[in-house]
């Protein structure tokens, strides 16, 4: 009985057996700070410091999913938002934690799945996603989509940065259905601007580019390997 299948959920867990990393994968992936992983960095995406820049973001508050060791989650605090940040792995949270600290700003790191996470409706300005829906399986995709328009407030603006298809950091071109034919995927899912704009066909497309290559010098992260997409919920 433990393996029926019996409802759309139990579907959804069988697939995440075949697929997804779990936590420990990530706590083990976030443990060495010394790996050479660029967005380790302590720096905030140059996109959403753009997105301030250009005032088309402004203190609010938001909701961002895997959160990493928390520089753009710490960046949108500095810049007056009130802050909830989400991440699969505890040794990440621990990491973000003692950074927010030195900052002396404030957080509300949780430690949860985004999938089981307890959310009010129409309650973010702004969501923002860093590198964590280009590790979401197609399976749950739908799940996810329905997460951020569910949470989001109308007019609210949605905010990714996610792998270039065949891109150097990454970005598998295999299709959705090879995902599960090959139980794998490969590292991470690549995309176009075409993809992007079908699987969030609902929001109204704000800008899609490649991310800025920034200067070491810089006091911002960007690599020309990430898109990134800036999405609004309009009725």
């Amino acid at each position: 009985m433990k393996e029926t299948i019996r409802t759309e959920e139990d579907l959804l867990h069988m697939l995440d057996s075949l697929l997804r990393e779990p936590s420990e994968f990530w706590d083990s992936f976030y443990a060495d700070r010394d790996k050479r992983i660029p967005f380790f960095v302590n720096k905030p995406d140059e996109n959403l410091v753009s997105y301030f820049e250009r005032d088309i973001l402004a203190p609010c508050h938001v909701l961002e999913l895997g959160s990493g060791p928390g520089r753009n989650a710490i960046y949108f605090a500095e810049n007056g938002c009130t802050v909830d940040a989400i991440d699969l792995s505890i040794t990440s949270i621990e990491w973000a934690k003692e950074r927010a600290l030195k900052k002396q700003v404030e957080v509300n790191f949780m430690h949860d799945n985004l999938f089981d996470v307890k959310l009010k409706e129409s309650t973010y300005d702004v969501i923002y996603d860093s590198g964590c829906f280009h590790h979401i399986a197609p399976h749950r995709r739908k799940q996810y989509i329905d997460l951020v328009w569910k949470t989001l407030k109308p007019d609210g603006h949605f905010a990714i940065t996610c792998f270039v298809e065949g891109g150097e950091l990454g970005g598998s071109d295999i299709t959705d259905w090879e995902v599960y034919r090959r139980r794998n995927l490969n590292g991470g899912l690549g995309f176009t601007p075409e993809k992007l704009r079908s699987i969030f066909h609902s929001f109204e497309e704000v800008e899609i580019r490649k991310m800025r290559q920034a200067d070491r010098s810089e006091d911002v992260f960007g690599v020309p390997a990430l898109w990134t997409a800036l999405f609004k919920k309009t009725d």
